[in-house]
């Protein structure tokens, strides 16, 4: 599989003594991921590594993701600039030894399968970047205008026809004309 931000490293060099690598995204891989996520822009991604091998070729990989992505608000279609910020920790398991569990513990560190005595650091970034992402973005101070969400009904009954805390009229009284119209 091609993946857009690929950092692939043989896991027989990282020692017994760990290692510690910094990826970087460049402006091609950067624009590939950010088409990928549905994103106006990618302006910088990169995360720190400490790999530590483990028992019979496990890797632990701890690192620290930055990114800084345009987004576009869900109440504004603006577009804006977020930094964001991730830690990552995923254990990288030969995919002979990789088992799908039913039980999903929240709390346990992702187990991810690598084949061929290789992972793939990018894709693990990108893929943490992807979780890091808000799904419903909104500018710092965005919010909808007052008419939204308002509704002009006249009121069916004096009494309780207005939002006592906001002085509108109720939702309910748009229902009640309604009903009465059946009846």
């Amino acid at each position: 599989m091609k993946t857009e931000f690929s950092r692939r490293l043989a896991v027989g060099r990282i020692g017994a003594a760990g290692r510690e690598m910094e990826i970087e995204a460049d402006a091609a891989e950067r624009a590939a991921l950010a088409r990928r996520f549905g994103l106006p822009a990618i302006h910088a991604l990169s995360c720190r590594y400490r790999l530590t091998l483990g028992r019979r070729d496990e890797v632990l990989a701890e690192g620290w993701m930055t990114a800084e992505v345009e987004q576009e608000c869900v109440l504004t279609a603006e577009p804006f600039v977020s930094v964001l910020t991730a830690e990552i920790v995923a254990r990288l398991v030969p995919a002979e030894r990789f088992r799908e569990d039913e039980e999903l513990d929240p709390e346990a560190v992702d187990e991810i399968p690598y084949e061929n005595d290789t992972i793939d650091l990018g894709e693990l970034t990108a893929e943490e970047l992807s979780l890091a992402l808000d799904p419903y973005p909104r500018r710092p101070g965005a919010m909808l205008p007052d008419e939204i969400g308002h509704v002009d009904v006249p009121p069916t009954n004096p009494e309780g026809a207005e939002d006592a805390e906001e002085g509108r009229p109720s939702p309910f009284a748009g229902l009640a004309a309604l009903r009465k119209d059946d009846t």
